[in-house]
C-alpha cells in the first residue's frame, strides 16, 4: 500500500497518508491512457473545417478551348483542381471526431494515471487548502513551498471559488475537482496536487 507525507501550506509534513493499493498502487497501463488521451482530445475537435470542391466553385461552365489542335494539355474546366481558383480535390467538409470508450477502460485509465504520479513522485497530498478571500500571492507563495513551479493540477473536494480565482492568474496553473478530474490534466501536470479531502472522495469513486 503507498504512503505518501501530507504537507501544509507553508511545505512542512504534518503527518502520513495510505494510499489505496487499488487506485494509487497499481501498475500504470500506457496503452489505456494513450487511449484515453487521444479520445479525449478527438473529442474536443470541433470539425468545422470546410473547403470548395470544383462542383462548389463558382463558375467554369465553359470549355476554355476547344479539345484538339491549340498545343495545349486538354481542359473541360477553369474550375478543376490544378487551376488557381479552382475546387480542391476530396474537400474537408464539417464532420465529427467524437467517439466513445467503454466504462472499463476510463476507469483503467483513471487509475493509471494516478498510480503513475505515486510512482514517478509528482504527487504531492495537501492538508487543506482554505483561503478568505481572493488572493493570488497566497497560491504562488503555496506553490514555491511545496516546489511546484511548473505546470501543476490542484484538485479540490468541492467548488472553492476563492481558490479556483486567485490560481487562475499563475500560468501553467489549473483547478479541478473530483467529478471533473481527467487522464489528460493528470498526465499533463508537472506537479499533482491533491488536497487531503479530495483522496477520500476519489478512492470512494475508484476502488
Amino acid at each position: 500500500m503507498p504512503t505518501v507525507s501530507v504537507l501544509n501550506m507553508q511545505g512542512k509534513e504534518v503527518e502520513k497518508l495510505e494510499l489505496s493499493e487499488n487506485v494509487f498502487g497499481m501498475e500504470p497501463n500506457l496503452s489505456v491512457m494513450n487511449d484515453m488521451v487521444k479520445n479525449l482530445l478527438a473529442n474536443k475537435r470541433q470539425g468545422t473545417q470546410s473547403a470548395l470542391t470544383r462542383a462548389e466553385v463558382r463558375g467554369g461552365g465553359r470549355k476554355p478551348w476547344r479539345q484538339k489542335g491549340t498545343g495545349r494539355a486538354r481542359q473541360g474546366s477553369t474550375r478543376s483542381p490544378q487551376w488557381t481558383h479552382g475546387g480542391v480535390a476530396f474537400a474537408p467538409k464539417p464532420r465529427s471526431y467524437r467517439y466513445t470508450l467503454n466504462r472499463k477502460v476510463k476507469r483503467l485509465a483513471m487509475k493509471s494515471a494516478l498510480s503513475s504520479k505515486v510512482l514517478d513522485g509528482e504527487m504531492i497530498v495537501l492538508e487543506r487548502l482554505e483561503m478568505e478571500s481572493y488572493k493570488t500571492k497566497t497560491i504562488v507563495e503555496m506553490l514555491q513551498a511545496l516546489g511546484a513551479q511548473k505546470k501543476v493540477l490542484i484538485v479540490l473536494p468541492e467548488v472553492e471559488k476563492h481558490v479556483i480565482s486567485s490560481a487562475r492568474n499563475i500560468p501553467g496553473v489549473k483547478t479541478s475537482q473530483v467529478n471533473t478530474l481527467s487522464v489528460y490534466d493528470i498526465l499533463n501536470a508537472d506537479k499533482f496536487i491533491v488536497v487531503k479531502d479530495a483522496i477520500g472522495k476519489i478512492e470512494e469513486v475508484y476502488a
